[in-house]
């Protein structure tokens, strides 16, 4: 007896076989109708379920942490006829923490939002199936514990932030307190969905921390230069986009370059501001599902 991986549900971590028949990414808890209703005599699916991403935080002086990435879960669920998809956390240029991404679910599938960076310059940790209240991730999906040390080796599935570890979806970079100097933010590390770059604002050259490289898509890139108007950091990358640079905190961009980057469609976390700028919003959620 053979076992193929096109019929046989045993085989569950990528949809092999199975054919994209949905896709949503607008926002928000809704019940499914006409075409997108699941069609009758299919009983299971594959879902693939991101949460938002969180935003990055800012602070008066010095720059504040980037938002974590939203999480990542897939597996095999029972047909329903709603879904919630998850907004990223709104950037903001008041000092304190960044709002913090919203869950998705569809049936028995679910993930949580990226927590938003810290009110302090401390990066934001990466959603596992619940969204994190502070730099500590949460266990997956799948049951894989997040590792809450910046000194841990290897590649975690939610990783915490400010340790710029790689992991399915990674934490928010660190921020510096520094105000003189030459200073660089701090990066988010590299993962399928990524968070934002930490701030730095300064008098001397600012540049702001990128946000994480991305399996499918980069993270933004951060522009700096000489004075506080400077040191945003830039959004990681989402599952289904890239993040942005710094200076576009809402997708748009604004010319300000303390303002942090928005995080990339499909969880990417948004990158930190600098002495009041505003930080990136954090990349939406979506919810897919095959057979």
């Amino acid at each position: 007896m053979s076992a193929s991986i096109y019929n046989n549900s045993s085989f569950t971590d990528t949809p092999y076989g199975l054919k994209l028949q949905r896709t949503f990414t607008a926002t928000g808890t809704y019940t499914l109708t006409g075409a997108d209703i699941i069609p009758t005599g299919i009983n299971r699916v594959y879902a693939i379920v991101i949460g938002g991403g969180g935003a990055g935080s800012t602070q008066t002086t010095g720059g504040g942490g980037g938002g974590g990435a939203g999480g990542y879960s897939a597996g095999w669920t029972y047909v329903s006829n709603s879904v919630t998809v998850g907004t990223g956390g709104l950037g903001s240029s008041t000092v304190g923490a960044g709002a913090n991404g919203l869950p998705s679910i569809y049936g028995m599938v679910f993930a949580g939002g990226g927590s938003g960076g810290l009110n302090s310059t401390t990066g934001g940790g990466a959603g596992g199936a619940t969204t994190p209240t502070g730099r500590a991730s949460t266990t997956s999906y799948t049951g894989a514990s997040a590792v809450d040390t910046a000194n841990s080796t290897g590649i975690n599935y939610a990783s915490s932030g400010g340790t710029a570890l790689a992991g399915v979806s990674s934490g928010g970079g660190n921020g510096s307190p520094t105000v003189t100097g030459n200073i660089t933010g701090g990066a988010s590390g590299r993962g399928l969905i990524t968070g934002g770059g930490g701030a730095a604002g300064t008098a001397g050259t600012g540049t702001g921390g990128a946000g994480g490289t991305g399996d499918f898509y980069n993270g933004g890139t951060a522009t700096g230069g000489t004075g506080t108007t400077f040191g945003g950091g830039a959004g990681g990358a989402g599952y289904s986009e890239a993040g942005y640079s710094n200076g576009y905190p809402a997708g748009t961009a604004t010319g300000v370059l303390n303002n942090g980057g928005q995080g990339g469609a499909g969880g990417g976390g948004g990158g930190a501001a600098s002495t009041l700028g505003t930080a990136g919003t954090g990349g939406r959620g979506e919810v897919r599902i095959y057979w």
